[in-house]
């Protein structure tokens, strides 16, 4: 049954069940990406095993896992155990059985595409903000902005790096654009900063995350369809080259 909803190449994200402490030095749910391997007769999954920064990741056996699955019939998600790790043809691979029911997931706009897009960005006065909100974005100066580039991006928000250490909890406005169906389409948009921390061993380089703000429906919709139309021509380019 499980095949009608998910196929081997289809891509993952598992999230632990509990939380740890993350780079950032804060508490919080660690969130790894891999891909489906295969599925078995008796319908426990094989999934590539993630990897950081070229490093596997050794996930426990016995560990447990929420896991949000990318397939062409849209996003699915399940809790999930690890009962083993195996080697199949030079490719290591967690094999998992799930816990919970596989059950349609909405919330396609958490899911973080990773890109190189050019940005400009500075921080907001309370009272452009409240101007941004009510919808006068014209009110508000795009002067003093500062060059960034976002490195990984959703429905929800980006994550970019800049020279610039934005203040925690400020609202900051963005400018970016991203190429949809084949236009570039511009985008003016408020985030809220979640973290703006250096980067280890790069001086005056900031990793800034970041939640937008004031942010209607169909501008949503435009970033995830930039995410999902990327996504599959990843998915194309990587069918020619195997």
């Amino acid at each position: 049954m499980i095949e009608k909803f998910i196929s081997p190449g289809d891509k993952i994200e598992l999230k632990s069940t509990v939380s740890v402490v993350l780079p950032d030095g804060t508490e919080g749910v660690k969130t790894y990406r891999s891909s489906v391997y295969d599925i078995l007769d008796d319908g426990r999954l094989e999934l590539v095993m993630p990897m950081e920064q070229t490093k596997l990741v050794l996930l426990p056996v016995d560990g447990e896992y929420d896991v949000c699955f990318f397939s062409h019939g849209g996003m699915y998600r399940a809790d999930v155990r690890i009962v083993d790790r195996q080697k199949i043809n030079g490719i290591y691979i967690l094999v998992v059985e799930m816990i919970s029911n596989l059950h349609k997931f909405q919330r396609r706009e958490y899911y973080r595409f990773n890109c190189v897009v050019e940005m400009t960005a500075r921080e907001m006065t309370r009272q452009e903000s409240d101007a941004f909100a009510r919808g006068f974005a014209e009110l508000v100066s795009e002067k003093g902005m500062t060059r960034g580039v976002i490195v990984d991006i959703s429905g929800g928000g980006t994550r970019f790096v800049s020279r610039q250490k934005f203040n925690e909890d400020s609202i900051i406005l963005m400018r970016f654009k991203l190429s949809i169906m084949e236009k570039e389409r511009p985008f003016l948009l408020a985030a809220k900063v979640v973290y703006s921390g250096e980067i280890e061993n790069r001086a005056n380089e900031y990793e800034n995350r970041v939640k937008f703000e004031f942010i209607d429906s169909t501008t949503r919709e435009e970033i995830i369809k930039y995410i999902f139309d990327e996504e599959r021509k990843n998915r194309k380019k990587g069918r020619v080259v195997e």
